[in-house]
């Protein structure tokens, strides 16, 4: 399947090649694509440290800082979209830069996968460390070296 979506990806992108370059000179279409990549990697360096910053902000403020990773891991992709030659992965990556489309989907991946996650914490919560038939675990071992003949070795 992920096999079909590249081939798929890459004739959709040909076919806007093409169009474009017969719309506005290949000449202008290679450097748009060029300068679109270029301009993916320069945002690339901006979005990371701007993700950077709202999520130290959010903890400081104590706040949860899911939404500002979400935003970040949007806009990291938005970026990688822009590296990527082609118009179409051009034009999804500069939506996904733009702050509504951001909230747009962070909101559609949160009712989307809510449960699954929601689902995965309960059964990952069998296997955490904790309070397990009323004893806490020993977190500081009180065994040196030197107890081994306590131990009976």
């Amino acid at each position: 399947m992920f096999v079909l979506v590249l081939i798929g990806v890459a004739v959709v992108e040909v076919f806007a090649f093409v169009e474009v370059g017969r719309a506005i000179g290949w000449l202008l279409a290679v450097v748009l694509l060029l300068g679109t990549s270029v301009l993916g990697a320069r945002m690339l360096l901006v979005q990371g440290r701007l993700a950077i910053q709202r999520v130290s902000l959010a903890l400081s403020e104590r706040r949860a800082p899911g939404h500002a990773a979400i935003d970040g891991a949007l806009g990291f992709l938005g970026c990688i979209l822009l590296l990527v030659p082609g118009f179409v992965t051009d034009l999804l990556g500069a939506l996904l830069l733009l702050p509504l489309t951001q909230k747009l989907t962070r909101r559609w991946m949160s009712r989307r996968y809510a449960g699954r996650v929601m689902s995965f914490v309960a059964a990952a919560g069998r296997f955490a460390p904790g309070d397990r038939g009323g004893r806490a675990a020993d977190v500081e071992s009180t065994l040196v070296e030197d107890d081994l003949d306590r131990l009976g070795r």
